[in-house]
């Protein structure tokens, strides 16, 4: 099945790219912030289980789990305010015009004397001049598959820096999906300076910006402009679970 848009290309539907990270109870399940393991559990009471396996009826299971460190997850502004406003809804299309990007960040000694790998203005090397676009999927080098298992935590993974904004406001973005934890340094005091920026937090709120964070872009996406569908669970927090899943745009041969 094909869906047209208004320039006359299209996209297939059965040519959706996921570029989540799956959610499972196990030690293999990417991490950040100082979270253990997802735990899916058979619920128990009044001598009753809710496992097949275990002489159960159904399968009947709990599931704890943290949207922020445990996976692919979508956050809005109420991430960093007083009131914790809820990022459901805040998706409010079926599908945003998008660009991947694959930059190679920048390398810092920080004051604790560690290394940091940070993606600056300069190491997106003009790439979003002249761009125009509602989303935009940073992939990070290197794009190796660990990125589907890494355990984060106290790592100093790879981060922004707030130069880019002005790029983002450019280009007119919106969402912000990246395959790091964070768009802010691992431990950097409670600033969160690139999300405050992002969200204009406090005095120039963006409710229309969403972050998009522990995404995975497979190697053999090619960057460039796509039609994003950024599935979000309903959960009424200012984070939740998300799939995002790019389509590749086709134009006929003559229009080529």
């Amino acid at each position: 099945m094909q869906l047209y848009l208004d320039d006359g290309s299209y996209i297939i539907v059965n040519e959706g790219i996921d570029c989540s990270l799956p959610l499972k109870a196990a030690i293999d399940n990417p991490t950040a912030w100082y979270v253990n393991a997802p735990s899916i559990e058979p619920v128990r009471a009044n001598g009753w289980v809710g496992s097949v396996k275990e002489g159960g009826s159904v399968n009947f299971r709990d599931i704890s789990f943290n949207p922020h460190g445990h996976g692919t997850h979508t956050e809005c502004l109420g991430h960093i305010t007083p009131e914790v406003y809820s990022v459901n809804g805040m998706v409010a299309k079926l599908f945003y015009t998008a660009e991947v990007v694959t930059v190679e960040p920048e390398l810092r000694t920080n004051e604790d004397g560690l290394e940091d790998r940070i993606i600056t203005a300069a190491s997106l090397n003009g790439r979003l001049n002249g761009i125009q676009a509602e989303a935009i999927l940073l992939r990070t080098l290197p794009n190796n598959e660990n990125k589907q298992h890494q355990q984060y935590s106290d790592t100093n993974p790879c981060y922004c820096d707030v130069d880019l904004i002005p790029l983002l406001n450019q280009a007119g973005i919106v969402h912000l999906l990246i395959d790091t934890p964070s768009v802010d340094r691992e431990k950097d005091g409670g600033k969160l300076a690139f999300h405050h920026a992002y969200w204009g937090v406090p005095g120039n709120e963006r409710f229309d910006r969403t972050i998009t964070e522990l995404i995975y872009v497979p190697e053999e996406v090619e960057d460039g402009t796509y039609l994003l569908n950024l599935q979000t669970a309903p959960f009424v927090n200012d984070a939740t679970p998300s799939r995002p899943v790019l389509y590749p745009i086709h134009r006929n041969a003559e229009e080529q």
